[in-house]
This record gives C-alpha cells, sequence and structure tokens, in this order.
C-alpha cells in the first residue's frame, strides 16, 4: 500500500510517500512543494494545486493522509493551510485515493510514542522508522513522512471497524 501524508502549507507544503512491506514501511518520495510569498493568492493555490496533482499522479497512492489542524494562533497562516489542505483533499478524492485526517497529537502517538514529543523527537523516529541516516528536512517533508506512518500504525484497526460497519 501506498500512503502519500501531507502536511499542508501554501508557503511549504510537505508531502512524503511512504510504502508498506514486509520488511517495514519504505520511503519511495519526500519532500517539499514551495510556492514564491510574493506571488498573487491565486497563483500561489493554482501552482500548489498543478504541483498535487503531478504527485498524485507520479505516486498513484491508495491513502492520503493529512494534518488536522484544530488552532492556529494566526489567522493569516490558519487560512493558507486551510486552502492548501481543502486543495490536497480535493485532488487526492480526484485522484481515487481515500483522504484521512489526524490530528498532530494522534501523529505524535502514532510515531514517537508521545502526543506532546516536539519535532526533533518526531523527525528523528521518522529517520528511524523509514532506515533515513536523518530526518527529512526541512521539518514539513519530516511531519509529512509522520503523517504517512501514522495512517500505516492505524491502518489495521480502520479495516477491523469498517468490516464490522458493514
Amino acid at each position: 500500500m501506498f500512503v502519500l501524508g501531507i502536511d499542508p502549507g501554501l508557503s511549504r507544503c510537505g508531502y512524503a510517500c511512504v510504502e508498506s512491506g514486509a520488511r517495514g514501511p519504505l520511503a519511495r518520495a519526500i519532500g517539499v512543494i514551495r510556492t514564491a510569498p510574493g506571488d498573487d493568492l491565486p497563483t500561489r493555490l493554482t501552482e500548489l494545486q498543478l504541483e498535487l496533482r503531478a504527485l498524485l499522479a507520479e505516486t498513484r497512492p491508495a491513502v492520503v493522509a493529512i494534518e488536522r489542524v484544530f488552532f492556529q494562533v494566526n489567522v493569516r497562516t490558519a487560512m493558507a493551510v486551510g486552502q492548501a489542505s481543502g486543495l490536497a483533499m480535493v485532488e487526492a478524492h480526484v485522484a481515487g485515493a481515500e483522504v484521512v485526517e489526524y490530528t498532530p497529537t494522534q501523529v505524535k502517538q502514532a510515531v514517537a510514542g508521545d502526543g506532546r514529543a516536539d519535532k526533533g523527537q518526531v523527525g528523528q523516529m521518522v529517520a528511524t522508522l523509514l532506515g533515513l541516516d536523518s530526518a527529512p528536512r526541512p521539518a514539513d517533508a519530516a511531519d509529512a513522512a509522520a503523517l504517512a506512518l501514522c495512517h500505516l500504525a492505524h491502518a489495521p484497526m480502520r479495516r477491523v471497524v469498517a468490516a464490522r460497519r458493514g
């Protein structure tokens, strides 16, 4: 199963395609989509949309795991994250992928074993779980990989629940 983790953002949108395998998870692609802060909003959203569409076509994930944002102090940042998240959800759905959301606490708990883990701890665990020499950089890429790993950890239980519902 390929899972594409998306850490939504307008300036930096982290992504990581992780494959579940017999020997554990394997990173197939990790990076960041960037848009120029000086460009107008419609241009930046269009660039992000086209990059996400191309990424989905290239990786063809079964599932796209996106961070659910509950609270942002900065309203401008919250709006940009919400817009990027919406684009990712729509593009994933159109591409035929299942879309799931996880809170930052769920991701930290699944990857680091502590819902209050800091970015450094999450990044180190991402590197350990994926067999990387160091945490992906920037942190947005590591966060996206953590989202994909979180889904892989939750997927078996999600299948059981879905089967019992019916």
